[in-house]
């Protein structure tokens, strides 16, 4: 199939799916699966083939997201019904005041988002946006969506996250030098798109009946006398007899990112032992996750008298939430791989690369294309280093201006993230909004990062000397 004919299938498909979640109001699970055999039918893609193509893809997706939302969603729930996302909003909300909430989540979002995935960082905070969201009144997408951008913005531009690290690699630029380069324009880009983005921030949203009713939660708790919300109700009973302090939430939510933190640095700068090992399992996300849950079952829970029981099935309610979000984040992934496996990137890139643009520009436009096109940061960032990776080589750079090529890439990998992301159905489904909304708040403030951040790598390498 010709690279043309690649290019007007990935972009039909995906106008295709826009139109059948906005305007047919086909559920995103089947109409993401419904156009992933699609585009893997029309591209040629042998029929033995499709089922592993989607089934695997999609499995791929799900083993990473499953794990993280599921232990996410257990310390979610044991932080709410305990009153500590409550006690963490009312201390900001008195401190930074109600108008600044927002951007007190930001400042902690980039904190955290540096150690942090995307996807870990954005479920561990998710109990501080519906604490704030019960606090304020204001939908959860007014707190949730500016956080999630900024640990974008983090994901997208510094190592240790997976695309930054491969594009290090293929460029054989040190991560040092990213860090030096990347961190100030990572805060100054976060700063700058909180500024310029409010507007968008300020338009009316919606919030699902789900994520509603998990907002809602510890207030109708007490109201209700349902035999089936009886955990939850004797959860936070033990809660009020012995409230919980901000110092106890503090310990929950940064216990998994210095666990991450450290295993990371363990991997990287000791040598091999029994302590290295330990410490690089602890820091496996999912482990770290999982021993947070223990903690906060401990902290939260049996050390205030509950029983084992009554804390188990506070965990295990928090589980049929996300069933979907886990579905829709699978099947969003399946369809992304089904696009790279059908040569669209390569497709796309090879297009570009023959255009003779500024090295910079080739690489902001190549990812950022390739992101729209294919979906996920990490593999647009991974493709393009692969296609620019030899012209890149001939031109002799110096290691700043390959960092700076290299935080080019990123910016054009965090710009407009849609349907076909995962990082898209995480957060909206999470934020209680539509599509719609989403593609208006979500999709066009990830587009001004990421203009801001390409503007700042061409003032850096204006700048700096060669």
């Amino acid at each position: 199939m010709t690279p043309l004919a690649l290019i007007v299938i990935g972009t039909g498909s995906i106008v295709v799916l826009l139109l059948l979640i906005l305007r047919v109001r086909l559920h995103p699970f089947v109409a993401l699966l419904v156009v992933a055999v699609g585009v893997a039918l029309l591209t040629g893609m042998p029929v033995a083939k499709l089922a592993d193509a989607v089934q695997g893809s999609m499995g791929r997706t799900m083993g990473h997201i499953a794990i993280i939302v599921a232990l996410g969603a257990m310390i979610g729930r044991m932080i709410d019904l305990s009153g500590g996302a409550a006690v963490v909003a009312g201390t900001l909300v008195r401190r930074v005041g109600a108008a600044h909430v927002p951007l007190a989540l930001v400042i902690a979002a980039f904190g955290v988002g540096i150690p942090v995935f995307f996807e870990v960082g954005v479920i561990m905070l998710m109990p501080l946006v519906y604490g704030m969201a019960r606090q304020t009144g204001r939908p959860p997408a007014v707190f949730g969506i500016p956080m999630a951008v900024t640990m974008l913005t983090v994901h997208a531009l510094l190592p240790p996250h997976p695309g930054a690290v491969a594009v290090a690699g293929a460029l054989d630029v040190g991560a040092g030098h990213m860090l030096l380069l990347g961190l100030p324009l990572a805060a100054v880009v976060t700063g700058l798109t909180y500024v310029f983005t409010r507007p968008i921030m300020a338009q009316p949203f919606g919030c699902s009946p789900d994520i509603r009713a998990v907002v809602d939660e510890a207030r109708h708790a007490r109201q209700t006398h349902d035999v089936a919300d009886e955990p939850a109700r004797l959860f936070m009973g033990a809660s009020q007899r012995h409230p919980v302090s901000g110092a106890e939430i503090a310990t929950v939510i940064v216990v998994p990112v210095v666990l991450i933190v450290a295993g990371t640095l363990a991997g990287e700068l000791m040598a091999p032992g029994r302590l290295r090992a330990v410490m690089v399992f602890a820091g496996i996300p999912f482990v770290a996750l999982g021993l947070d849950v223990m903690l906060c079952a401990w902290l939260l829970g049996l050390r205030r008298g509950m029983a084992l029981a009554t804390v188990s099935d506070v965990v295990a309610a928090a589980l049929p939430g996300t069933a979907i979000i886990i579905l829709i984040t699978g099947a969003g992934g399946a369809f992304a791989q089904v696009l790279v496996g059908s040569g669209v990137g390569d497709a796309l890139g090879s297009l570009l690369a023959a255009t003779g643009l500024p090295l910079l520009v080739l690489a902001f436009i190549l990812t950022m294309i390739l992101r729209v096109a294919q979906g996920p940061t990490t593999v647009a960032l991974m493709t393009t280093a692969g296609i620019l990776g030899p012209l890149i080589g001939r031109m002799h750079l110096d290691q700043t201006h390959l960092a700076l090529v290299a935080l080019a890439m990123g910016a054009g990998g965090m710009a407009l993230s849609h349907v076909n992301d995962a990082g898209f159905w995480i957060v909206t489904r999470m934020c209680g909004v539509t599509v719609r909304e989403g593609l208006q708040s979500w999709s066009l403030m990830t587009l001004v990062a990421a203009l801001l951040a390409f503007a700042g790598v061409c003032a850096l390498w204006g700048l700096l000397p060669g």
